[in-house]
């Protein structure tokens, strides 16, 4: 059973819950009823967006969920979406369609990392809002993403020092219908990943020419949402998998025709990526590289395999036909909700077009509301096999309808250039101002004050234990800073007061403003350090800064030009012959640190070490918005300094 249900071992999930705002009465079976009616409404808006929709791993499914501790009686549904993560946010988009058909619901969604709604929005959170107290907080309510604030004074809002049960917030919600809208910031955030659905699903597809045993392009045009599973078994396959495939007992190559298969992106993706040679007992042969078919016979293999396995996975008897969806109760009224919406559209019942539309009506409630009691595995083998013994096999038909299949779709998408790449993860960064490199002729006239600006920008922002805060725009107004609140909070973690410090201790930011302070040392008498204490400090440090200024160390920082030091004249020799012992600063080594100018050169040569590549400098300066240039003067730099 472990080796049946490994496709089923899916870390990747989403789940979704649909709760009743006003609950119309205490009685638990009239609003088990008021749920029920919902859930089959609902399920009959989403059929023309669903029917057809081919889901990577799980399909979007709801049930009815009983009352559990503080948590009220709901609709909600849980897929394992795999590998792709566009199944996930248009669950998003369908939660979001839902509260908007139906006002008077509210829904909660979150995957296996828990709250990624504000996960996608994380540049745009308010500060308060921390994993601990943001459980039942972010809803989406008549179509309108909403995130329920602190308390504020004595209002009625929840304590937040814990999390918000779901029944405090329906109140809340209830109470204040349109007072807890997100922020613009965030929702835009949302927004960008959901933007373009239901269009968007058409995009996502793509069509291929297949060489597939007759079986399976029967079993696909009946159902094409088992390509999905097919694929998966093919992707996941391991070698006790692949010992059913050295001879086929279900698809035989004998029996392939060409015919077409409509793919999701992702699924076409993990098929052609795949390198695989077939066992030679299997008869499955491929023709040279250069053929022009060789794709369709290649693709067609896969496919093959996939679906071997998927059979030799079933246990059950081939005659025995899993139950009917229309033996559901639950079918009459989702049935006759699809009529209200006019799913069949004007078709007349027992016509061809209409056995069509509901063909797909009861493969959609079978995986969105209805399920045999049994693992996806089985039940998708079985249903395989059902439908090969049930079908018929024209093969002189089929090779007809080979000379009028569509097109092969150019898949050129797979392959994208640095330049795409590039957007595609400046799109993903999210809303953030697209700042474009540089371009060689912006870059002669790339202003550096900008990397100076940025990096006091970054030096002035707060930082803790949970990381420092990066600045965007250098420009932005610099943060308000409260001195008494901050020596207050560093005395209840300290302990000690100022005064019981030694007086050797200068570990405090004000006391290094005081060292740094261009103001005469005379007018600090009001100093806590005292103004004798400031005149030896300085006169330490000078002596210090004298030291240094000789070696190698003093040597390395760059040193402003002052006009000063230009005009001064040279010291002149006394009656003894001996110079004046008087010399200023700047020739005795003492000029002022350009404190600018040595950033930047220190910058400028990280970024050049990292040869292109990722590394501190880089990844620093584009969180801030900041794109240096290419190094493409380093060539002519070193050929200029060899002569």
């Amino acid at each position: 059973m472990d080796e049946q249900r490994k496709l089923m071992v899916v870390e990747d999930f989403v789940e979704y819950h649909l709760f009743l705002v006003h609950e119309e009465g205490t009685d638990d079976e009239k609003h088990k009823h008021i749920l029920q009616q919902y859930l089959e409404q609902i399920l009959a808006q989403l059929a023309p967006l669903l029917a057809s929709y081919i889901w990577q791993n799980q399909p979007f499914n709801l049930r009815l969920k009983s009352k559990k501790g503080n948590t009220p009686a709901h609709i909600g549904g849980k897929t394992h979406f795999g590998d792709n993560i566009e199944d996930e946010w248009f669950v998003v988009y369908l939660i979001k369609y839902i509260t908007k058909k139906f006002p008077e619901l509210a829904a909660r969604v979150e995957d296996n990392d828990g709250e990624f709604l504000l996960i996608e929005a994380a540049d745009f959170l308010p500060k308060w809002l921390k994993p601990e107290n943001s459980c039942n907080r972010v809803f989406f309510y008549r179509g309108k993403l909403c995130l329920i604030p602190l308390r504020q004074d004595e209002g009625d809002l929840p304590d937040p020092s814990s999390n918000m049960p779901v029944l405090q917030s329906l109140k809340l919600f209830s109470a204040h219908p349109d007072g807890f809208l997100a922020p613009e910031s965030i929702t835009k955030a949302i927004e960008r990943r959901i933007k373009g659905y239901p269009e968007k699903i058409k995009e996502s597809l793509h069509q291929a020419h297949c060489f597939v045993p007759a079986g399976i392009a029967v079993v696909l045009k009946e159902r094409p949402q088992l390509l999905a599973a097919a694929v998966q078994a093919f992707y996941l396959r391991d070698p006790l998998d692949l010992k059913s495939c050295r001879t086929f007992r279900h698809f035989l190559p004998e029996t392939r025709v060409l015919t077409s298969v409509t793919f999701t992106k992702c699924l076409y993706a993990q098929l052609v990526q795949q390198r695989f040679q077939p066992d030679k007992r299997s008869g499955y042969t491929l023709p040279a590289l250069s053929h022009p078919k060789y794709k369709a016979y290649e693709l067609g293999m896969k496919l093959a395999h996939g679906f071997e396995i998927l059979c030799s996975k079933c246990t059950a008897s081939p005659m025995e036909v899993p139950k009917q969806p229309c033996k559901s109760p639950l079918w009459t009224g989702f049935l006759n909700s699809l009529k209200k919406n006019d799913f069949f559209k004007g078709e007349i019942e027992g016509s061809s077009r209409y056995c069509e539309l509901l063909k797909k009506a009861e493969m959609y409630f079978q995986q969105s509301l209805f399920k045999p009691s049994s693992s996806v595995m089985f039940s998708t083998g079985e249903e395989i096999l059902s439908l090969l013994n049930i079908l018929p096999v024209n093969m002189e038909e089929m090779k007809k309808e080979e000379a009028s299949l569509p097109p092969d779709e150019d898949d050129s998408w797979l392959d994208i250039s640095p330049e795409q790449l590039e957007q595609i993860l400046q799109d993903a960064a999210g809303s953030k101002e697209t700042v474009l490199p540089p371009t060689s002729d912006s870059a002669h006239n790339y202003n550096l004050a900008e990397v100076t600006d940025s990096m006091k920008a970054f030096i002035s922002k707060v930082s803790s234990h949970e990381g420092a805060e990066v600045p965007w725009f250098p420009s932005e107004a610099p943060i308000t800073f409260d001195v008494d609140s901050f020596t207050s909070a560093l005395e209840k973690i300290l302990g000690p007061s100022p005064e019981e410090l030694d007086s050797d201790d200068l570990e405090s930011e004000e006391d290094f403003d005081l060292l740094d302070s261009d103001e005469d040392v005379d007018g600090n008498e009001d100093s806590p350090l005292g103004a004798d204490t400031l005149k030896s400090l300085h006169s330490y440090m000078d002596v210090l800064d004298r030291e240094l200024a000789h070696t190698n160390i003093g040597k390395s920082f760059a040193k402003k030009k002052n006009e000063h030091s230009a005009s001064h004249p040279k010291p002149q020799a006394g009656d003894d012959g001996s110079s004046e012992e008087e010399v200023c600063p700047e020739e005795s080594g003492l000029a002022p640190v350009d404190v600018d100018l040595n950033l930047v050169t220190n910058i400028l040569e990280s970024y050049s070490s990292q040869s292109g590549l990722a590394g501190p400098a880089s990844n620093l300066l584009q969180s801030m918005g900041v794109h240096l240039p290419d190094n493409t003067d380093q060539e002519t730099f070193d050929n200029a300094s060899t002569h």
